[in-house]
């Protein structure tokens, strides 16, 4: 079954696609909009124009997986323009969760190398 593992990448489509785009449509968008490999072990997500539905594509040893939310009320915050965002399996939960990514901030990760 497909997972979202720990340090799997998640690139974010910018802009909205038509949702009558079936996996081989997305893979496409993929390849040639944003200019990355759809075999790769990464997942790319999708949304329509009303942010009210996602499709998340992703390869898996020998096939595709492609996985839909729609919400009934309310829509997914989509973040701020960027190139080609990249997201973390958390961020990628918080979108799922209607939580604004932009927003929530964690603590600095510290790094040391002595206690003294």
């Amino acid at each position: 079954m497909f997972r979202f593992d720990e340090g799997m990448k998640v690139y974010l489509h910018r802009e909205p696609v038509d949702f009558r785009l079936n996996i081989n449509g997305l893979a496409v968008l993929v390849e040639q909009a944003l200019g990355l490999n759809p075999f790769a072990s990464c997942v790319y997500v999708f949304s329509n124009r009303r942010r009210d539905r996602i499709k998340i594509l992703g390869w898996e040893r020998n096939g595709f997986w492609l996985l839909l939310k729609r919400l009934e009320k309310d829509r997914f915050i989509w973040p701020s323009a960027q190139a080609v965002p990249t997201l973390t399996i958390e961020q990628l939960h918080w979108l799922l969760e209607g939580i604004d990514i932009e927003v929530v901030q964690r603590h600095p990760h510290l790094r040391y190398t002595s206690v003294a």
